[in-house]
């Protein structure tokens, strides 16, 4: 439920290249050096730039000089290459710049003076250029890598299989570069069956995060601890307002007359989908708290499993009074359950539509469970040109003989 942009890194893979993909934080560096970047593209471009001004001041009359076009080559290195090779062509345009000047005779001219002057000063502008850029690049690999670590310390892995349930998901976060943001899932094995939880907090960056780092902590101590699923849920409720009075809290002292918030106390809350699988029961209960229906599929059929009776999001349960109730559906072997975040149904293409997620989940519903994950993730991106408006989480599961 996040409102911010990304370049979509997308930062998450291809599902049909690698099992590994399936979760946010299985994702490696090695992943991206498969794709080559537009930097990767372009990087003989100044070599090439070299040789064509060279050869076309050489094949040129003598009264027309290209040679100062010489100072776009540095340029360019500083911005594809590194250090040492700018450096080379930086030597190298000088070099090959005198040559051409002596070819022509102006050698020692106030003009070729100049011109190899410019070219000295431009080639040192371009060294120091390139070595800020590489700094700069450093730093963030350095807070992509602890980024990373965040997000697998917030989120683990789902695993590919809890007893007859198999799972696989994906997330894809609308800050790329963070590649940690407000939506959150997590799946485990509890005397009580299989309980996975899915959810939304409302906002963006630290306060979502940290929004998300409670939630998910808060669920993973009450699915072990809570029988019934709809404690969990309203045990979820309670700590998620206890979490936003701190917020709030922590807003009334940093204003400046210590009054009351800006913020508005529903500003703050989190959508969530939490799912029970009871041992040797052929069903799924389902808790929704504000949070998107799931979709059923059911013999190759996908239809949205609308709730009687929604209720309300995490951290509104005391304002609108509305109690988290389970409800059953039934779920055999060959049944998948797909939950998902707003972020793979709002997100809109360059005319403004939304994405359908049901004819996609419909279209790819006899695909194996990774493949049909693999294929909506990229639907979605494809969607919405790799530019998501919203944090974008899928987790789907099915029912093993």
């Amino acid at each position: 439920m996040t409102s911010h942009t990304t370049d979509l890194t997308d930062t998450t893979t291809e599902q049909d290249a690698a099992p590994a993909s399936r979760t946010p934080s299985r994702r490696s560096p090695a992943h991206w050096a498969r794709r080559p970047g537009p930097r990767a593209l372009l990087a003989p471009a100044p070599v090439l730039l070299l040789v064509v001004v060279a050869l076309t001041d050489v094949l040129t009359p003598d009264w027309l000089h290209v040679s100062p076009v010489m100072a776009a080559v540095p340029v360019l290195a500083a911005a594809l290459l590194p250090w040492r090779a700018t450096a080379v062509l930086v030597c190298a345009v000088l070099v090959i710049t005198g040559l051409l000047q002596w070819d022509a005779g102006s050698c020692g001219h106030p003009d070729s003076n100049v011109t190899l002057g410019s070219l000295f000063v431009v080639g040192l502008t371009s060294l120091a250029a390139c070595s800020l850029r590489q700094r700069r690049e450093r730093q963030l690999r350095q807070v992509r890598s602890v980024a990373e670590t965040a997000q697998r310390a917030l989120m683990h892995p789902l695993p590919r299989r809890i007893g007859s349930l198999a799972l696989s998901g994906v997330y894809l976060p609308a800050e790329s570069e963070a590649r940690i943001g407000g939506d959150f899932y997590e799946a485990l094995h509890t005397p009580y069956g299989t309980r996975i939880v899915i959810g939304d907090v409302r906002g963006k960056g630290l306060e979502a995060v940290g929004a998300s780092a409670t939630l998910l902590g808060a669920f993973r101590e009450l699915a072990y601890r809570e029988p019934s699923l709809t404690r969990v849920a309203e045990q979820l409720d309670e700590r998620a307002r206890r979490h936003i009075a701190a917020l709030d809290g922590a807003s009334d002292t940093d204003g400046p007359d210590g009054g009351e918030t800006d913020a508005l106390f529903t500003e703050r809350f989190a959508t969530a989908l939490l799912v029970e699988f009871p041992p040797g029961d052929p069903v799924a209960r389902i808790v929704h708290c504000g949070h998107p229906e799931p979709y059923v599929v059911h013999a190759g059929e996908a239809r949205p499993y609308e709730p009687d009776r929604p209720g309300a999001p995490l951290g509104l349960g005391d304002l609108l009074q509305a109690e988290p109730v389970a409800q059953s559906v039934p779920f055999v072997p060959g049944d998948r359950l797909v939950l998902y975040t707003d972020g793979f149904i709002e997100g809109r293409d360059r005319r403004g539509r939304f994405h359908d997620l049901a004819a996609p989940v419909h279209a790819h519903a006899g695909r194996p469970l990774e493949a049909m994950v693999a294929a909506l993730r990229r639907d979605l991106l494809v969607h919405v040109h790799g530019d998501l408006g919203d944090d974008a989480a899928l987790v789907a599961m099915e029912r093993l003989p």
